[in-house]
């Protein structure tokens, strides 16, 4: 799938699935190639990624027909291009709150390569571009999509404004960090969060934006979001997948095999 594709599918409502792959390994892409998946989430959020490492994931998969959406540390529209610029087919910008971080996010992402006060006064809405601009940025930028995380309250209260910002194609939940902003960590069958969720699922469909959530604690949960109306399926990661398969692995060996102990503590990092 192309970010054309991709941009298309999320705004129309139709599923897309993909999962989060942090792996620089070179065999990773092609392994992932044969499950289906339309694109592939990247997070440099909170991962340890180098630029040039970064573009080669993102240059491998794209020729894998695998779209890479890149999450950048923050919403920031200079980094916003500069992976852009490395291959990825767009970029999700983590804890936005207000319009004005959304509408630069489109300044990078829809409008490259304007730039400077001729970007503002496009995006403030004092200056439209003539015909033959517009037609250009369009075709350029056909392949490029723009998802910024709703992770707060003060980016619920900000929901109806950011849906409306044009060029805007999905909308993905930071469901730790909501439940947090929220006043009730971690309890995702909390009334309060479910009807968050609820809520910007609804509105998100009502502006023919997509809308995900990345949780990869039960795919019972994910299948339910996705019946309310939520397209973009954003399921579980690489390194979650790996652990959690080989701490069930290993439990049943120590249980079968008699061993007391249960390892080492912990798990997978949320994110």
């Amino acid at each position: 799938m192309r970010g054309k594709e991709l941009s298309a599918a999320l705004r129309s409502g139709k599923r897309v699935y993909g999962t989060c792959a942090v792996s620089p390994s070179p065999a990773w892409p092609s392994m992932m190639a044969g499950t289906g998946m339309d694109y592939v989430f990247i997070d440099t959020e909170h991962i340890s990624l180098a630029r040039e490492t970064l573009s080669w994931m993102c240059r491998t998969f794209d020729a894998l027909n695998i779209a890479p959406i890149v999450r950048i540390p923050e919403p920031d529209p200079y980094r916003a291009c500069m992976v852009l610029d490395g291959g990825a087919h767009g970029i999700i910008a983590p804890y936005v709150e207000s319009i004005e971080q959304v509408m630069a996010m489109r300044g990078a992402v829809k409008l490259r390569p304007l730039k400077g006060k001729r970007l503002d006064a496009v995006l403030k809405g004092d200056e439209v571009p003539n015909e033959e601009t517009g037609a250009y940025l369009a075709e350029r930028n056909a392949d490029r999509v723009m998802i910024v995380n709703i992770e707060s309250t003060p980016a619920l209260a900000a929901l109806d404004r950011i849906l409306a910002v044009p060029g805007l194609d999905a909308v993905l939940v930071g469901p730790h960090d909501l439940s947090i902003s929220l006043g009730i960590p971690e309890q995702y069958s909390h009334p309060t969060f479910q009807e968050a969720i609820t809520t910007i699922i609804t509105k998100a469909r009502k502006a023919s934006v997509g809308v995900g959530i990345h949780y990869s604690e039960a795919i019972d949960q994910e299948i339910a979001w996705a019946k309310q109306g939520a397209n973009f399926i954003v399921h579980s990661s690489d390194f979650a997948i790996v652990a959690q398969t080989l701490k069930a692995d290993f439990a049943r060996f120590r249980k079968e095999m008699g061993d007391t102990g249960t390892g080492a503590a912990g798990g997978p990092e949320a994110i």
